[in-house]
């Protein structure tokens, strides 16, 4: 993830109210920075890959979340789960529309284009 995105997220986070629209912009944050670092790093020891996606899974439990982005973000962690790093960039697309309807466009826009990133490698 580039600075501009992560700061695009994380500006959706700071202007956000307490509640599923702030708790949605961070649970989309976290997403995206541990598959870009999925990405980033191909060769990850399967047991730290498990970890990582495991730790993933249970701090997004706690949030409260809009149906459709939990519903996205669960696809999105299974098809983490066995992704090798070509494949991370696909795991990602169905994201970015629960992320408009639940975040908003402007996060929405920066996992698009986390995703076009993730394809032109």
């Amino acid at each position: 993830m580039s600075s501009h995105e992560g700061a695009t997220l994380l500006h959706a986070i700071a202007t956000s109210e307490r509640g599923s629209r702030r708790d949605g912009a961070f649970a989309t944050w976290l997403l995206v920075r541990v598959a870009t670092d999925l990405a980033d790093e191909p060769e990850w020891p399967e047991r730290a890959h498990r970890r990582r996606i495991q730790s993933l899974e249970r701090r997004l439990t706690s949030l409260s979340l809009s149906p459709a982005l939990r519903r996205a973000l669960a696809a999105a962690l299974t098809q983490l789960r066995d992704a090798k790093a070509e494949s991370v960039a696909g795991a990602l697309t169905p994201l970015v529309t629960a992320v408009r309807e639940s975040v908003g466009a402007e996060a929405a826009e920066a996992v698009r284009r986390v995703v076009a990133g993730l394809r032109g490698r």
